[in-house]
């Protein structure tokens, strides 16, 4: 009995150590238990934190921003996949920073336009968010427009792009700025302000022959002044011709015409008489009649096959009456007179923006007599722009360069360029 007993005790005993035993399992338990609670939170609090996050500027439902304004998407937690920005048919571009974290616009944003912003965003846990933004631009209450002379045809190889504007500009490099040349053979040229509302693009040395030019002025939201807002783009082509170039001499009375290049005919002239001096200068041709009525002090005649080079009414054409002074002596009212054969011949082959340079003469030309912006050397044509900045152009668009990265210029005189000192004469 007692052995029972005792067993019976032993049993019971058992049973408590086992009651304990469960008693401190379950408390270890608990504690594990605790321990993958407290794991868990962690890791649900790490993968909150790798879930990126959109910031987009201007903020959603802002109006009137100014467009000068940059739209700027950053991300938190992540990088940017896709930002597209709309405004009706017209897209944004922009670039992201290289590390990813953030994208801005480019240029200036059109005026008077509602913009939408979808932007896209990645975290390194695969997560991805998508967040868009709507914002209006300011309509100014002053505004400026371009315009050019320029048309779709043919030009020579001196044509100046030329941009006119009805108001006047002070931000003149923002205006610079915001226009973009397309060229199919590579150009280096300058702008060059002419006031406060002519402006004018040259290249630095005549164009390549058979070069297709393009340009475009994004000037809708450019703030030309303070307060004066360009609210429209202008956008024109064109291409340059054969090269056709005469130098005409008031010294030697010949005339010599270089053709694609190549000296191709010296014709015998009469320039102005003393007086009526013909003008030093390199001047381009502008248009053309056949024929066009000269009026002047004692005459007043329909004057066949006549080509313009100056404001002030000089031509290259027909003189039929004075062939027998022609390669001798200056007997002009101020144009350059040849025979009716060359007069013919030249206006046929003329376009607007060939060279014309006229050559001693005591007297010299005049500043926008005509587009004169063939009188500038180099160095001055760069002093006339804003940004002081040679353009280098070609197929895939263009770019403001300091000169002083430039190359030596190896074109040859005449048929590359005006003659050295061959410029405006003062």
């Amino acid at each position: 009995m007692n052995s029972t007993t005792e067993g019976c005790r032993t049993a019971g005993h058992g049973k408590a150590r086992l009651a304990l035993a469960g008693t401190a399992g379950g408390a270890a338990l608990v504690m594990a238990l605790g321990a993958c609670s407290a794991g868990g939170t962690a890791q649900v609090a790490k993968k909150e934190a790798l879930v990126p996050k959109l910031t987009i500027l201007p903020a959603d439902g802002t109006a009137k921003v100014r467009p000068g304004a940059e739209i700027t998407v950053r991300a938190a937690n992540g990088t940017v996949q896709t930002v597209h920005v709309q405004a009706g048919k017209h897209r944004v571009a922009g670039q992201v920073t290289d590390d990813g974290t953030l994208w801005r616009s480019v240029g200036p944003l059109s005026t008077s336009r509602r913009f939408t912003v979808t932007a896209t965003a990645a975290g390194s846990g695969g997560k991805t968010v998508t967040q868009t933004a709507s914002f209006s631009t300011l309509k100014p209450k002053k505004t400026f427009i371009a315009s050019t002379i320029l048309g779709s045809g043919y030009y020579g190889v001196g044509e100046p792009i030329i941009l006119s504007f009805n108001r006047p500009i002070k931000r003149k490099a923002a205006v610079e700025k915001a226009i973009t040349l397309r060229t199919s053979k590579h150009v280096t040229g300058a702008w060059y302000w002419d006031g406060d509302q002519t402006l004018y693009f040259r290249p630095r040395t005549y164009w390549p022959q058979h070069t297709k030019v393009s340009f475009t002025a994004h000037l809708n939201g450019v703030e030309g002044a303070k307060g004066v807002y360009g609210t429209h783009n202008l956008s024109q082509h064109f291409t340059i011709g054969n090269s056709l170039i005469v130098v005409a001499s008031t010294r030697s009375h010949q005339m010599k015409v270089y053709y694609k290049r190549h000296l191709w005919r010296t014709w015998p002239i009469s320039t102005g008489r003393p007086g009526d001096d013909t003008p030093n200068g390199t001047y381009v041709t502008m248009d053309k009649g056949n024929p066009v009525e000269m009026k002047g002090p004692g005459y007043d005649l329909m004057v066949p096959w006549s080509v313009r080079f100056t404001w002030s009414g000089d031509y290259v054409h027909d003189a039929y009456w004075s062939v027998g002074e022609q390669g001798y002596v200056n007997v002009s009212h101020g144009c350059v007179n040849t025979s009716p054969a060359h007069a013919a011949e030249y206006y046929r082959m003329e376009v607007p923006g060939d060279p014309v340079t006229v050559t001693g003469s005591p007297k010299g030309g005049t500043w926008g007599d005509g587009y004169t912006v063939w009188f500038l050397t180099w160095k001055k044509l760069l002093a006339g722009s804003a940004t002081h900045m040679a353009v280098k152009a070609g197929p895939d668009g263009s770019k403001l360069v300091s000169p002083d990265t430039l190359t030596a210029v190896h074109a040859k005189a005449t048929v590359g360029r005006p003659a050295k000192h061959n410029f405006w004469a003062r």
